[in-house]
């Protein structure tokens, strides 16, 4: 799961949107860092990342990538998922509109910013002012996202050309969106995540 992903489902579970956004900025235990409900938020993110890379529809979805771009396809499939949840939003929360969603997410995500590591602060200069999350919905705002991501990480530079695995696959991807993430939505309102 990306950003909104994990966002909306620590909404649904009552859990902190600061700590399941700040997650991917923490290692190790962040406990002595955090108040509890932040690290309990951390915590919740990371179990959401395992389970999402193990569930069956992701590891089918990770062998339609062509062999060159198999290696990022987890990174690809994440960024992938938030286009879906953004592209169907008010069919999957007909109760809160994106833009009312957004600016809840942002006044929380905002109160942990003073103490938060600089990565962490850069990137909520952009994500909320650039309407990141909004922008998802978007194929070619996905396509910039990747394109990003590669530049800031030679490492990952086949994340350029893992659009090509979305683009072909578009309409299967989105089928085990749909078989997938509404179960865990289930999952985060039960607090099963």
């Amino acid at each position: 799961m990306n950003f909104l992903a994990h966002l909306h489902l620590a909404h649904l579970a009552d859990s902190s949107l600061s700590g399941n956004l700040l997650a991917d900025f923490v290692r190790g235990n962040p406990q002595d860092d955090y108040p509890a409900e932040v690290v309990d938020g951390i915590h919740m993110h990371r179990r959401i990342d395992v389970m999402t890379d193990n569930l069956p529809e992701v590891r089918e979805a990770k062998e339609w990538f062509r062999p060159h771009t198999r290696r990022v396809a987890p990174i690809t499939l994440d960024v992938m998922w938030d286009h879906f949840l953004s592209r169907h939003w008010s069919q999957i929360s007909p109760d809160m509109p994106l833009s009312a969603f957004v600016g809840y997410a942002h006044a929380q995500v905002a109160t942990i910013l003073p103490t938060s590591p600089a990565r962490f602060v850069s990137l909520n200069e952009y994500l909320w002012s650039e309407r990141w999350l909004e922008r998802y919905r978007e194929m070619a705002f996905i396509q910039q996202v990747l394109n990003g991501m590669a530049s800031r990480r030679p490492r990952l530079d086949a994340l350029r050309d893992s659009w090509q695995d979305l683009d072909t696959h578009y309409e299967a991807l989105e089928t085990l969106f749909w078989q997938f993430y509404p179960r865990m939505m289930a999952q985060a309102k039960e607090k099963a995540l």
